[in-house]
């Protein structure tokens, strides 16, 4: 008897697994417009292809890499630009994949990071409308990254006049980010690094201590503990700053 679901039956088991998950809510109490497009969008969606995910493993190893082990800022700013241009040919050979459009974003995000002035802001909306043409596709890929990447670019960014920084939206995206992947080393060091910011030192004390005791991530251990050496530092500041009084 052949066991391979027909179209139609993978949709519905897929139809049913997303049921299951805990909806992302924001404070109105629905999901959001963004999120529920993409769960619409996500029960028409056939198996994600193979290929795609190991090609995409090998951009998150060179990310990892040049994000932790790199030293020099130059040959970051080339290593990081060569691997957003691999990354966008791997989203234009897998279209309707949120996966590669969050790497994209991802790499466009940490080289706007890298170069930093004017030249960065046009990065980093860029990799917003990618992140956003993601979200339509599958929310919650890559363990909640649009939202927790879509909050982190809200706050980094200046505000209008000159950019879209906006930290009611950092907020409600970082922690519907949190809501999708509680126990992510990025959730919680990008939602304990805003409360930081904001000067909520305790609930950032809380978020990233959290962050620290969550099993290690032994498939990626070179972003894992590039990341937890981030928090440990992060938290250290907020505790001199509850310390201070």
């Amino acid at each position: 008897m052949d066991h391979t679901l027909t179209p139609r039956a993978r949709r519905l088991a897929l139809a049913m697994t997303v049921a299951l998950l805990p909806l992302s809510v924001p404070a109105a109490g629905h999901a959001s417009p963004m999120e529920s497009e993409a769960i619409a969008q996500t029960v028409a969606t056939d198996a994600t292809p193979s290929g795609m995910l190991t090609a995409l493993a090998g951009v998150e190893r060179e990310w990892s890499h040049i994000s932790f082990k790199v030293t020099d800022h130059d040959a970051r700013v080339q290593a990081m630009t060569a691997l957003a241009d691999q990354a966008g040919q791997l989203a234009s050979q897998y279209p309707g994949h949120a996966e590669p459009l969050i790497w994209q974003a991802l790499t466009l995000s940490s080289l706007a990071g890298l170069k930093g002035g004017m030249g960065a802001l046009s990065l980093a909306r860029e990799a917003r409308t990618l992140l956003e043409t993601a979200g339509r596709l599958d929310y919650r890929a890559v363990g909640g990254a649009v939202p927790t990447s879509l909050g982190s670019l809200y706050y980094k960014v200046p505000g209008f006049p000159l950019s879209f920084g906006d930290d009611d939206k950092a907020r409600r995206y970082l922690e519907e980010g949190l809501a999708i992947n509680p126990d992510g080393l990025d959730a919680n060091y990008f939602y304990g690094d805003f409360l930081f910011e904001q000067g909520d030192y305790r609930k950032a004390a809380e978020v990233l201590a959290h962050g620290l005791a969550v099993p290690l991530t032994p498939d990626r251990p070179v972003w894992d503990a590039g990341r937890r050496v981030e928090i440990r530092s992060l938290l250290k500041r907020a505790q001199q700053k509850l310390a201070a009084g």
